[in-house]
């Protein structure tokens, strides 16, 4: 909104030329999206105790130490979709079609997350929506954004995945390219929601997968860099940058209510939107697989959640003491922060890996 307004006044007034730099406005779009989810958080918080009671439902097979974080609300989410949204039209480019397909899957994702948040308080039941209910429409908000980016993204990227490490391989996917886009946009969205279980634990992972996709829509959107690096070149995706920053301010933002004891949970509303925001920007930049190495930490806790299912059917035994993984290390009796703590270093070390992708041809 500020690019479309001022930009065009640049020639009369020089420092407006700042606003042509994506640099510059991602820098403004996390500042903004900071200082709301500051503003917005306390009263957020107050109206969500209000209106909650006790708050979101804990799982009665769940660790013990669980049980004092009754009364804790939930749907702290939409502090996060409301900062992310508003930096992003005000510092984004909204002639650019990257930028509303990604809030597309943000904002139908969010409301998903929001309705079985919503259930789950009125019915006092931890289920909320039923999983093939909430799958369908996952899937359906999944299949409209990638639709949209293959009919924006030239050829051929369109309907391509790229390989790290290998400059110039190209997979065409042709038909298939529409339920693989989805399996990722679904299957992130639904992994960051399995890494909600602890407080801080799923948001600076976030807030890191953000900051490195950030990093990789700015040099796949430039011809210059992407040729130096030798990245396939997505013209305009470069705008994403300012989406990713609105994001890693928003999570900052976040972050400072949700550090353990943590004030407010993320709940489905804020998990499945950033994971499906994340998946959407891995589509469009062609780094769908740097997205399983820098959110490994997210792969990780679903793998988790599949053996211990898979190995539970076939054998009646479970290889973890209880899933997601970080329920595991709480169960052997690590204390909540450590096992916090430790998990966000294994996502900065994974980030590194992911980036290190991007020079490694």
């Amino acid at each position: 909104m500020l690019y479309d307004f001022l930009y065009p006044l640049a020639d009369e007034f020089g420092p407006l030329n700042l606003f042509h730099y994506i640099t510059f406005r991602t820098g403004g779009a996390i500042l903004t999206a900071l200082i709301i989810s500051f503003v917005l958080g306390p009263r957020l918080i107050v109206w969500l105790k209000r209106r909650q009671g006790d708050g979101q439902p804990i799982r009665s097979d769940g660790p013990e130490t669980h049980f004092k974080k009754k009364g804790t609300p939930t749907m702290g989410g939409l502090m996060i979709l409301v900062a992310v949204i508003v930096s992003t039209l005000l510092w984004g480019d909204l002639d650019n079609a990257y930028i509303w397909i990604v809030m597309l899957v943000t904002i139908g994702f969010g409301l998903i997350g929001f309705g079985d948040d919503y259930l789950k308080l009125t019915k006092r039941n931890p289920k909320g929506l039923p999983g093939k209910l909430k799958l369908v429409a996952q899937i359906g908000v999944a299949a409209t954004a990638s639709v949209l980016i293959a009919a924006v993204t030239p050829e051929p990227l369109s309907q391509s995945l790229a390989i790290p490490f290998f400059k110039d391989v190209l997979i065409q996917f042709g038909f298939l390219f529409l339920p693989f886009a989805v399996f990722v946009m679904v299957g992130a969205s639904n992994a960051v929601n399995l890494t909600d279980g602890l407080d801080g634990l799923a948001i600076v992972p976030v807030m890191i997968a953000a900051g490195c996709f950030a990093m990789i829509a700015y040099l796949v959107g430039n011809s210059i860099f992407a040729n130096y690096l030798q990245l396939h070149y997505v013209p305009r995706s470069g705008e994403l940058t300012v989406f990713c920053g609105a994001l890693v301010g928003a999570s900052l933002g976040f972050l400072w209510f949700n550090a353990p004891p943590a004030m407010v949970f993320m709940g489905d509303t804020g998990s499945l939107s950033v994971g499906g925001a994340l998946g959407a920007i891995s589509v469009v930049t062609k780094h769908e697989i740097v997205l399983a190495i820098v959110g490994g930490l997210f792969v990780l806790e679903t793998v988790s959640v599949i053996v211990q299912v898979a190995s539970f059917k076939l054998t009646g035994k479970r290889v973890f003491r209880m899933a997601p993984l970080h329920h595991h290390f709480e169960k052997k009796g690590w204390a909540e922060p450590t096992v916090v703590i430790r998990f966000w270093i294994i996502a900065v070390i994974l980030a590194l890996v992911g980036l290190s992708t991007l020079k490694l041809r």
